[in-house]
């Protein structure tokens, strides 16, 4: 498995942080998580694209 930030992160202690520390972690979690969805959208859509300019013509056909 790799080391990343998100392993690091999950195994760090919270205690030593205040109600508004640990809103302020959420946010940038929260932040983090959508910029990693929206890479993995993009990625998907590059995929389908490049996927459906190299698909071979089915058999017989004309595509």
């Amino acid at each position: 498995m790799r080391a990343d930030a998100a392993s690091l992160l999950a195994g760090e202690a919270l205690d030593t942080y205040s109600q508004d520390e640990l809103g302020d972690r959420i946010a940038l979690l929260e932040a983090e998580i959508a910029r990693v969805k929206a890479h993995r959208d993009r990625a998907a859509a590059h995929r389908l694209a490049a996927d459906a300019l190299f698909r071979s013509p089915p058999p017989g056909g004309t595509d």
